[in-house]
């Protein structure tokens, strides 16, 4: 008569060998999502359909450390406003996007400037984000081919890596964007940003997550140029609200005179 095994709790034949499978297991994704659907909720995820938010810009350089505070409103992806509050000489700085049209005014002079697609690239408020950063003038969903080019466990997290390059006849100065996405909040926690030969030119870090409604927002980012390891751009988010009251009317050079 063959001797029976001895069977323990929830049919568990020996725990202990059942707990070292479980640990020897790759941790499972906290949630499936296809890439379309991540590109979108990326893209939106400082935007929402309307949003408000203050935040502060701190730009170090060799030749100089400077503070901003702003204020920001966004309508979709086709309509934004940035003012500047602080500090007292740039205070009413603003820069406005509707649709495909960008515009930066000067209090001191009261004068409106459109920005040149050209210009979309260059430094906004001699920091080292760009105009095109500042308004998102870019998307991933309209300008970049985007494939999950990893999808597991990486430094302890499980992560979704997100890797996106231009399409053909697209406005962009990237060569490629990779994207580190955790899985648990959706919250991107690293931008890489390469060049045409690909070498890699900053790179971007999101930290100090916040619940705000549904998601998981990053209220920092930090800027590292790969070429000036000693400089760094960051913005500070201390308060962003979705869902606001906004018309489109709101966004018109009109209103960009008149927030100063």
């Amino acid at each position: 008569m063959s001797e029976r095994p001895t069977v323990f709790p929830h049919g568990l034949k020996c725990p202990r060998l059942m707990a070292l499978l479980f640990c020897c297991l790759p941790l499972a994704p906290v949630q499936a999502m296809e890439v379309d659907e991540l590109i979108r909720h990326i893209d939106r995820l400082w935007r929402g359909e309307t949003s408000h938010a203050s935040m502060s810009m701190t730009v170090k350089t060799r030749r100089y450390e400077r503070n901003m505070s702003m204020e920001a409103w966004s309508r979709g992806k086709d309509y934004s406003l940035v003012v500047i509050r602080e500090p007292v000489k740039d205070r009413g700085i603003a820069t406005l996007k509707v649709e495909e049209n960008i515009w930066n005014y000067l209090p001191k002079i009261n004068r409106v400037t459109k920005v040149p697609s050209s210009m979309m690239s260059g430094s906004w408020m001699g920091s080292h984000f760009t105009n095109d950063d500042l308004v998102r003038e870019s998307t991933f969903e309209e300008d970049y081919d985007s494939t999950l080019s990893y999808e597991g466990q990486r430094d302890g997290r499980m992560i979704y890596e997100m890797t996106a390059l231009p399409k053909p006849n697209a406005p962009v100065v990237w060569g490629k964007v990779v994207m580190l996405i955790e899985q648990q909040t959706l919250a991107p926690y690293r931008a890489l940003y390469y060049d045409e030969e690909g070498e890699l030119v900053r790179t971007l870090t999101f930290d100090m997550l916040q619940q705000i409604g549904e998601r998981v927002v990053p209220m920092r980012m930090s800027l590292q140029p790969e070429d000036k390891p000693d400089e760094s751009t960051v913005i500070r988010y201390h308060d962003i609200e979705f869902g606001v009251p906004l018309e489109t009317a709101f966004f018109s050079l009109q209103s960009l005179k008149q927030r100063r």
